[in-house]
């Protein structure tokens, strides 16, 4: 099992980035890679609650990913864990991952630490760690501009 983490520094109180991480019109425009829409189809922030998002690049490619997940474990501005599956038929991209956020005051701000478990063969380490500082970026800058 391949995993990654990053700590990201964002300049908003944890309450600010802990909403950011739960609210769907947020998470469309902070998920995914510079380069692709994100599409919100379901989205229940509650513990149990499901989600499933959509990524399609902004060219006429056509080429996309969607996975869908369960909230497993929220804790008010602290933690956020969810579980996501791929939605592929690629043997390589499928697999139960662990995405999990923790929260902790840092500098007048908030330290995020985005730890993802079960990164499946399709993805190098390298190809998701920038693509969390892609994602890491826009939710600090939304959090930063709601402050």
């Amino acid at each position: 099992m391949t995993a990654t983490w990053i700590r990201w520094h964002v300049r908003a109180p944890r309450a600010t980035v802990y909403r950011l991480l739960l609210d769907a019109e947020s998470v469309r425009h902070w998920v995914g890679p510079d380069g692709m829409t994100s599409r919100v189809h379901e989205f229940d922030p509650t513990e149990g609650g499901v989600f499933r998002i959509t990524f399609t690049a902004d060219e006429s490619t056509g080429t996309g990913d969607t996975y869908h997940g369960r909230f497993a474990r929220l804790i008010p501005d602290e933690q956020v864990v969810g579980v996501i599956q791929v939605e592929t038929d690629d043997p390589a991209a499928t697999g139960k991952q662990t995405i999990t956020y923790v929260l902790g005051d840092a500098g007048g701000g908030t330290d995020v630490v985005a730890m993802h478990e079960g990164l499946p063969d399709a993805i190098t380490p390298e190809d998701n760690e920038l693509g969390w500082r892609i994602s890491l970026g826009k939710l600090a800058a939304i959090a930063e501009a709601a402050r």
